[in-house]
C-alpha cells in the first residue's frame, strides 16, 4: 500500500498498457488543474454517477426474471466488467472501457433489417487469435 492507503496493483514487466504509460510519462500531467482542484471540483458529480450505477444494478437484482433460468444480459455483464476496470490500477481506463463496449469486428453486417438501434455493448464473443 502507498502512503494514502491505496493498494497498488503489480503488473507484468512487459504489460503493453504500462509500457505505453511509461513512454507517455513526459505527458503525464496534461490536466491544467492541480489534482486536489480536480477532486474538489468534480468529486460530488462522479460520486452521484457511481450511486446511480449501484441503484441500477440493485433495481436489476430486485426485478423478476423473464425466464427461469434467465441468462445474464450481455450489457449488464459488460457494465460489471467495466466497473472492474475502474479499480484495477492500470492506466488508460477510458480507452479500455470503450474497447470493452465496442464491437471489435471489422466486417460490415449483411443487413441492418430488424435492428432497432444501438445496444451500448457488444453482444458477440471476441476471438483471442
Amino acid at each position: 500500500m502507498n502512503g494514502h492507503g491505496v493498494q497498488r496493483i503489480t503488473t507484468r514487466p512487459h504489460d503493453p498498457l504500462m509500457m505505453k504509460a511509461r513512454i507517455m510519462n513526459e505527458q503525464r500531467y496534461t490536466c491544467p488543474m492541480p489534482r486536489k482542484t480536480v477532486i474538489d471540483t468534480y468529486f460530488m458529480e462522479h460520486r452521484a454517477k457511481l450511486l446511480d450505477i449501484a441503484a441500477f444494478l440493485d433495481r436489476i437484482d430486485r426485478a423478476a426474471p423473464a425466464t427461469d433460468p434467465e441468462p445474464t444480459d450481455f450489457r449488464v455483464e459488460a457494465l460489471t466488467r467495466a466497473a472492474a476496470i475502474l479499480t484495477d490500477g492500470r492506466p488508460m481506463r477510458t480507452q479500455r472501457m470503450l474497447e470493452l463496449f465496442s464491437d471489435p469486428t471489422e466486417s460490415p453486417i449483411a443487413s441492418a433489417a430488424g435492428m432497432k438501434g444501438a445496444h451500448g455493448a457488444y453482444a458477440g464473443t471476441v476471438s483471442n487469435e
